[in-house]
């Protein structure tokens, strides 16, 4: 690929890794002349992904890392998909497309259109961008880029301490290694599908957090208070991933991601437009009234446990309510109001795709 800028780094200044997809190729509708839109031509694509593999290496986990696979179908449903007129306009789609996948920091994509109508001599036609997240400290080239990333988790830092706080405390003391980390994301006012899904983007790309699994999206009643008005059902899921933040700085970053989609705080339990709760972190036990860990009602909630579930079959919710989690989700009271919106909802809208039924799941 040709004019995709230089390297890209992660928060300690090291280059991220790259995984290339080249040459993927679609027939396609593109273009703005009349025959273009009607007979159609070949269109193909190069997708340079900019991630970090190493955890995925160590483990020979594909749920670590981005399925080229995964990508490649997202390019020809872009390159055969809804005809528009630029080139540059696939170019921004498959962009987007590549950063909604867990972990992605930066994407480089070339389209080609080989038989472009010009009317000279030409091999081919080529527009290349790189898109990044739109968290500061990404992407690098410049020599103030590692301290810009650096100055993203000092900003958390700073919202996630108060000046007497005792740096030795657990909640202010980032881990030695990358912890396991659990959020529930839910919704229920204005584009909650469109608000759930930029969440996920934002915190796949946070500063000292890596996601690596999104769950299936559930939809479920509001709990409400006694004498609380009637509310719009939630959308709710579960994303998994690690951390290098301390718990508080998590926090901090899951409060700062609700005020970037105007969280309300004005009624407990009140219909809103983002929650983000952090669900576990670690094994961490935690009754501190700042930050209880596990979630206090993480064991009871079908809408957390549920999810999570689908997710990662195999979890474990620890503190003295926890278990196994879907031995919890089946346990849960709240889960006959539970169904499932959406299996690939962070690609595919669930308001106008049916979901098949999940067999002893409603």
């Amino acid at each position: 690929m040709t004019g995709a800028g230089g390297p890209v780094l992660d928060d300690d200044g090291r280059e991220l890794d790259r995984i290339r997809l080249l040459g993927v190729r679609a027939r396609g509708h593109h273009g703005v002349l009349e025959h273009e839109r009607r007979d159609g031509q070949e269109f193909s694509a190069d997708v340079v992904l900019h991630l970090d593999t190493r955890a995925a290496g160590r483990a020979d986990d594909l749920a670590l890392t981005v399925s080229y696979a995964d990508v490649g179908e997202d390019v020809v449903a872009v390159l055969a998909g809804e005809p528009v007129d630029l080139v540059e306009t696939l170019a921004e789609r498959i962009a987007d497309a590549a950063l909604a996948r867990p972990g992605v920091r930066a994407v480089d994509v070339t389209v080609h259109k080989p038989q472009a109508p010009l009317t000279v001599p030409f091999d081919d036609v080529q527009v290349s961008v790189r898109r990044r997240a739109a968290t500061a400290g990404r992407v690098a080239g410049a020599a103030g880029d590692a301290e810009t990333a650096e100055a993203a988790v000092a900003e958390i830092a700073e919202a996630a301490a108060p000046g007497d706080a005792d740096d030795s405390a657990p909640l202010r003391r980032r881990p030695a290694r990358p912890v396991p980390l659990v959020l529930a994301l839910g919704a229920n006012l204005g584009d909650a599908v469109g608000t759930l899904r930029e969440a996920v983007t934002e915190l796949a790309h946070a500063a000292g957090v890596s996601l690596t699994t999104v769950s299936p999206l559930a939809r479920t009643a509001p709990v409400l208070a006694p004498g609380q008005a009637s509310q719009p059902d939630y959308l709710n899921a579960v994303v998994l991933g690690t951390t290098t933040l301390a718990p508080a700085e998590v926090l901090a970053l899951a409060h700062r991601v609700e005020d970037d989609h105007d969280r309300r705080r004005t009624e407990r339990w009140g219909a809103r437009t983002l929650d983000v709760d952090v669900v576990a972190y670690g094994d961490l036990v935690s009754d501190d009234p700042e930050l209880t860990l596990p979630h206090p009602r993480a064991h009871e909630r079908a809408f957390v446990l549920a999810p999570w579930a689908r997710a990662e079959p195999t979890a474990v919710l620890p503190g003295p309510h926890g278990g196994p989690v879907a031995d919890l989700a089946a346990r849960a009271r709240d889960r006959a109001t539970l169904t499932w919106a959406g299996e690939d909802w962070l690609r595919t809208d669930p308001r106008t795709a049916a979901e098949p039924a999940v067999e002893g799941e409603r």
